[in-house]
């Protein structure tokens, strides 16, 4: 049985072999990114069973993220396929100092015309989480319906929804629509994964604490705001409480590392954590995907946690 659902779109990755400004770049590995894949290919990592629901184009890149992702332990078998769109693209760009820029090449793309009819009900009906993000309702008019209807969905058969704002500012025309959409979404949501720049863009707030309350006040019954290298706060109505983050001595790309804070989040409910031990594996997964050149590369197993978190002696040789 599908424990975890999500919906949402995948995309190229061209990813610079060097840093600078991409007018100077020549050199790129063709890798893979999207927050609800990557967020699937986590939680499958560390042991349980994840779906995909997405559009892509009939193209040799849609063929690759498909059985990639496939390949990775998630069941794509709702995703769909067409003619009439392409795959998404987009380009990294890296500094010296580990920011990372995205040129997207998405409009249009074949995700973005993602509809509620594609939407199966007995398969979002089987899970016990759907995860979304706020990615996908900045697509289209249609993905923002489908998202709705795939909340609506999962309220209809007591399935939990996780939300994760994912704020791309390059998506959104109309930041007040943004805010009014994110809003929307946090009250129809069950757990919300937000970071304190986007408690200060959607609320003008800058202190966890405040922002925990705000949505809580909104309807979740869980918030986890994500402190960076500092941890996350846990809140819920009986309280709130810092967890620690694990330290990183060398981050290599931080893309991808929230969606993996999400996973190992969603995993630690999935077997049975508090919410407290819930936040102390997202923080060590997230902090384990800076690691690594890439958007899901360096998703660990629950064995390399239990390594970098010293609960288990790794052996090399």
């Amino acid at each position: 049985m599908i424990e975890v659902v999500t919906l949402g779109e995948t995309m190229i990755v061209m990813n610079p072999k060097e840093t600078g400004s991409l007018k100077y770049i020549y050199d790129y590995r063709k890798q893979l990114g999207g927050a609800e894949s990557n967020f699937a290919i986590g939680v499958a990592r560390l042991g349980h069973q994840t779906g995909w629901i997405s559009k892509l184009g009939a193209d040799p890149h849609g063929e690759y993220i498909n059985s990639f992702i496939r390949g990775e332990g998630v069941d794509t078998s709702q995703v769909k396929f067409t003619s009439k769109a392409m795959t998404g693209l987009y380009f990294k760009e890296r500094s010296v100092l580990h920011e990372v820029k995205a040129y997207y090449y998405r409009h249009i793309s074949a995700a973005s015309q993602m509809s509620p009819a594609d939407l199966s009900e007995d398969y979002i009906a089987q899970a016990k989480y759907l995860h979304l993000t706020g990615i996908t309702p900045a697509l289209s008019d249609s993905c923002h319906q489908t998202i709705l209807r795939a909340i609506e969905i999962a309220k209809e058969n007591d399935v939990k929804v996780s939300f994760d704002p994912n704020l791309r500012l390059k998506l959104w025309d109309d930041k007040e629509r943004m805010k009014e959409i994110m809003l929307e979404l946090f009250k129809s949501s069950d757990i919300v994964l937000p970071g304190v720049e986007e408690g200060e863009i959607l609320f003008g707030l800058d202190d966890p604490r405040e922002i925990a309350q705000e949505i809580l006040s909104l309807g979740a019954e869980i918030v986890v705001v994500k402190l960076g290298p500092a941890g996350a706060l846990v809140a819920d109505r009986d309280g709130m409480e810092v967890v620690a983050g694990y330290p990183v001595e060398q981050v290599v790309d931080t893309v991808g590392a929230g969606d993996g804070f999400a996973a190992g989040f969603i995993a630690g409910l999935l077997k049975g954590d508090s919410l407290v031990d819930a936040t102390k594996l997202a923080n060590a997964v997230g902090a384990y995907a800076v690691t690594v050149l890439g958007d899901v590369e360096g998703l660990p197993t629950m064995e390399e946690i239990e390594v970098f978190t010293g609960l288990k002696e790794g052996i090399n040789r």
